[in-house]
């Protein structure tokens, strides 16, 4: 349900719910996976990985697999320069340069999954056997695997470093002591939220290919950022960044964690290279748990002070975040963006949160849809429930009397420091009571009200609600290249790559406006550094933001040159020409197309910068029954509002939305993943780790509004990609803790299995 009411009536194509061109080929068969690759004389590699969560390592000894038929190589750290390569930052930060994980272990491991060796072999089955043979010796040392009751400090997990603290982020504004004394009402609690990962359909892969003649590494499989981590690539194998190329394929979803780089993007190119042969390496599922990135594990103590009439006076609190054994290049932006959000939807004076980056023997974390925000939108809006509660105060009345208003914009969020490049922002435009008023209306709140906290059909019904805010455009700046072809055609490649989201379709929608032509003119290319040379790729929300204003940038580059080329050609002016559709037509009515200009060679590179985030915002409501016998959860209607500022296409952002929403329910209820006090990983499968199904959750809407386009951009566009995931917690969880507020109950962690509900209830009930 898409509310585009304030579209202009001049757009043909931007607006409009395009199918997305992309899924033809994707239901013929026709798309292009890691998987589907057949090289001649292609590898398979596999990865030899701790099973210690912390220890010393010994020795290796692969003599049996080297003896095997197939087998054409085994690949430790003493085949490696020395020092080993780390895998780089993104954003680097002094404080957690000692952190940096190396390519492959060498004289410690830190936790299960850790790349020791690489088995090279003529066939994956073949070298999966040999993996079997390898016998690493390593000597178990503790490990530490909760932060739950506290920062655990000692022993360090890298000596000579302080303690396991990798980095402290302060959000900070006007000052909390004072308000906190004088506040009518105060409340602190405690919340906590699971370690959870992505989980895209395709599990990650690479193809490495090494052309020792020309010095030259190609890398198939990108995915996200193509640009940054050839750069980094080519700065470990000290190589010049025009010898080595990403090349993006189709790729099974991303969702933050699939395409930053990993140990496994070194380790694949150098075999190839040392080798000199093409080499695949696919992971499979039990892999993927303990490779790619997790995220979201947070422990929290936050403190909520309110004035008589519920106005917000201050927010104080500590946040844990468990990082995992290393620091990954983009794993700060998570532990940032819990403090610097936490109050993003709200008027305040008076902000300190802290957020620890904690180090752990666990898979290292990073960035998943909503990274930072999901957790903190939990926190405060709980805190906001319980305090209506504690107060009677009217729950609703509340987040109006404190949502962001017209008048408060630009509003400035709190600064963090150490400053990333990203402590000092602003939500740039819009009304934020407006898409809560209509959330409230869609799912019929003063009716369901009626019912909350009553047992009907055994089951204890109650509605919910979560207010927040979702941050994208992320800068510095995109690139695109437009190039007539000889029929006619338009090639359009951009830097921002195409891991699910429907680019293709949108930036073929932009473009065909921006020229005034028919979209299947438009010919789209993405991703891939072999097209342009810099792009920036696709995350925190930025593809249509950047890339889509690349586009326009560049269409009118374009276009510039077409009237000059065909002025040349008709023997006019430049400014005589009347341009549509690609036809230039001079005022004696002698006209020209952009197929007949082909000699012209008509080709133009286009950028557009912007270091200013966008904010789309929103709320989003829940109704569930509750079975008191069994804990299980209904969620029997759901809906997110948002405004976006501008809409490119309705169907892909309804898809974009919706899918994040279940996401985020399976994130409340199912999904987590389980570490024992030795640091080893409980969970292996799909039948361990429980994404939702399509069936799961039937009662999914989202309406989207664009009543406050962006102000920072030519399109007005603002990111949507993950703003449906941010709110599902604190709705859903608000909603629950309605339905059996007759019980007293108040869930404070995630996941809302029904074995920890049930024993919420029980509890509730001897209370």
């Amino acid at each position: 349900m898409m509310d585009t009411t304030a579209r202009s009536k001049t757009n043909r194509l931007v607006g409009s719910p395009v199918e997305r061109t992309e899924d033809l080929r994707f239901l013929r068969g026709r798309g292009q996976y890691i998987g589907d690759f057949r090289l001649v004389d292609q590898q398979h590699a596999v990865i030899v990985r701790s099973s210690v969560a912390h220890g010393r390592l010994r020795g290796i000894d692969a003599s049996a697999a080297l003896a095997m038929p197939g087998v054409t190589a085994v690949i430790t750290a003493e085949d490696m320069s020395s020092p080993l390569p780390v895998i780089p930052f993104r954003r680097p930060n002094p404080t957690i340069t000692p952190f940096a994980q190396p390519v492959i272990a060498s004289e410690v491991v830190r936790y299960v999954g850790e790349p020791i060796a690489v088995i090279l072999a003529t066939s994956a089955e073949i070298a999966e056997d040999a993996l079997q043979t390898v016998v690493v010796d390593i000597e178990h040392w503790p490990a530490i695997t909760d932060h739950r009751n506290g920062p655990v400090l000692t022993p360090p997990i890298f000596p000579g470093t302080p303690d396991n603290r990798a980095s402290l982020f302060v959000a900070d504004k006007g000052d909390c002591g004072p308000a906190l004394r004088n506040a009518a009402f105060t409340i602190r609690d405690r919340f906590s939220i699971q370690r959870m990962t992505a989980m895209p359909m395709e599990t990650r892969g690479l193809v490495a290919q090494w052309d020792d003649a020309r010095k030259h590494m190609t890398v198939s499989g990108a995915a996200k950022l193509p640009f940054f981590n050839r750069r980094a690539l080519a700065g470990m194998l000290g190589l010049p960044e025009t010898s080595v190329d990403y090349v993006e394929y189709d790729v099974g979803g991303g969702f933050g964690a699939r395409g930053e780089l990993y140990p496994e993007d070194f380790l694949v190119a150098f075999a190839a290279r040392l080798t000199g042969k093409p080499v695949k390496w696919v992971e499979d599922r039990r892999e993927h748990f303990m490779s790619i990135a997790h995220s979201r594990e947070t422990y929290c103590d936050v403190e909520l002070a309110l004035d008589k009439d519920g106005v917000i006076l201050a927010v104080r609190g500590d946040m844990r975040i468990d990082i995992g054994a290393f620091v990954r290049p983009n794993g700060m932006t998570p532990v940032r963006n819990a403090a610097q959000f936490l109050t993003a939807p709200y008027r305040l004076s008076n902000i300190h949160l802290e957020a620890h980056a904690m180090l752990s023997n666990k898979v290292p974390a990073g960035t998943y849809r909503g990274p930072g925000r999901f957790e903190s939108c939990f926190v405060m809006e709980r805190l906001i429930d319980m305090a209506a509660k504690a107060t009677g105060l009217d729950r609703l009345d509340i987040r109006r009397r404190n949502l962001l208003r017209p008048d408060n914009m630009p509003y400035p969020l709190a600064s963090t420091l150490p400053n990333d490049g990203f402590g000092d922002t602003a939500c740039d435009s819009g009304d934020y009571l407006s898409p809560f008023e209509r959330c409230l209306t869609e799912i019929g709140w003063h009716d369901k009200l009626a019912q909350q906290g009553t047992l009907i059909g055994g089951k204890y019904h109650g509605v919910g609600i979560g207010c927040f805010v979702e941050g994208g455009g992320s800068g510095p700046r995109e690139h695109a290249r437009m190039e007539a072809d000889s029929d006619g055609t338009i090639i359009l490649s951009v830097g921002s790559s195409a891991i699910g989201q429907g680019l293709e379709t949108i930036f073929g929608q932009i473009a065909a406006d921006a020229l005034d032509v028919p979209m299947d003119r438009i010919r789209v290319l993405h991703g891939s550094t072999t097209l342009l040379a810099e792009g920036f790729g696709s995350y925190g929300s930025r593809s249509t933001v950047m890339g889509g204003n690349a586009v326009v940038a560049t269409a009118n580059a374009f276009l510039a040159e077409f009237r000059k080329a065909a002025a040349e050609r008709l023997r006019v002016k430049p400014d005589d020409l009347t341009i549509a559709g690609c036809v230039a037509t001079a005022p004696d009515g002698s006209h020209v197309g952009l197929a007949e200009l082909a000699s012209a060679r008509i080709a133009v590179d286009g950028l557009f910068a912007n270091s200013k985030a966008t904010y789309t915002y929103g709320t989003a409501a829940a109704h569930v029954a509750v079975d008191p016998k069994t804990g299980k959860v209904d969620v029997l209607d759901y809906i997110v509002v948002d405004d976006v500022g501008r809409i490119i296409n309705p169907l892909t952002l309804h898809g974009q939305v919706i899918g994040a929403a279940v996401q985020g329910l399976g994130s409340v209820f199912t999904e987590e993943i389980v570490y024992d006090r030795d640091g080893q990983l409980l969970i292996g499968s799909l039948a361990d780790y429980m994404v939702p199904v399509s069936t799961d959750y039937p009662h999914v809407r989202a309406v989207s509004l664009e009543e406050h386009p962006c102000p920072n951009n030519p399109l007005g566009t603002k990111g949507a990609g993950e703003g449906g995931i941010i709110p599902v917690a604190a709705a859903v969880v608000n909603a629950i803790a309605a339905a059996l507020s007759p019980l007293g109950v108040e869930p404070r962690d995630l996941p809302i299995t029904p074995p920890r509900l049930w024993d919420l209830i029980q509890a509730g009930r001897k209370d």
